[in-house]
């Protein structure tokens, strides 16, 4: 979605995931100045993750888009990627690679996905974003993937340059 909606914007697209996992799945130390330089630019489109950054994220954000889709839809989609990345072993960030091994890991999205900490992340995710809506920040909550391509395919396609 981010990266759709970056090309309808006609600007760039930033995956925070690039900038945070170093070699060895550590996270970089510089992923805090890069996000500043990213937000610096005033022009960007990203996903909304990483608790070191997400305040500021809110703070430079014009309008956000929250996928808040069913829990089996996301439950699904995440199984069926890690699934994919393991058995293909493709590379990802600075080299990476997903193994099953990795699923072990309290930190590996799936370990969060199936705990009570993805339901505690989506409140306080609501309570985010609700914060940032009194701000003045647009926030538009989309339920479910045929609503987000619905949504997606509504928007115009324009550059700000």
């Amino acid at each position: 979605m981010a990266r759709a909606l970056a090309e309808l914007l006609g600007v760039p697209h930033t995956e925070l995931d690039a900038l945070w996992h170093g070699p060895g799945w550590v996270p970089r130390p510089e992923f805090r100045a890069d996000v500043d330089a990213m937000l610096a630019t005033g022009r960007w489109v990203t996903e909304y993750q990483y608790r070191p950054v997400k305040a500021n994220l809110l703070a430079a954000a014009e309008a956000v888009v929250w996928l808040d889709h069913p829990f089996p839809v996301v439950a699904w989609r995440l199984l069926r990627r890690s699934v994919v990345r393991a058995v293909t072993g493709r590379a990802y960030w600075n080299g990476n690679r997903e193994s099953f091994a990795m699923w072990l890991h309290a930190s590996h999205p799936l370990r969060i996905v199936l705990s009570r900490e993805f339901w505690a992340k989506r409140r306080r995710t609501e309570a985010e974003l609700a914060g940032a809506a009194s701000r003045g920040v647009v926030v538009v909550r989309l339920r479910g993937a045929r609503r987000a391509r619905r949504w997606l395919r509504r928007q115009p396609r324009f550059s700000l340059d």
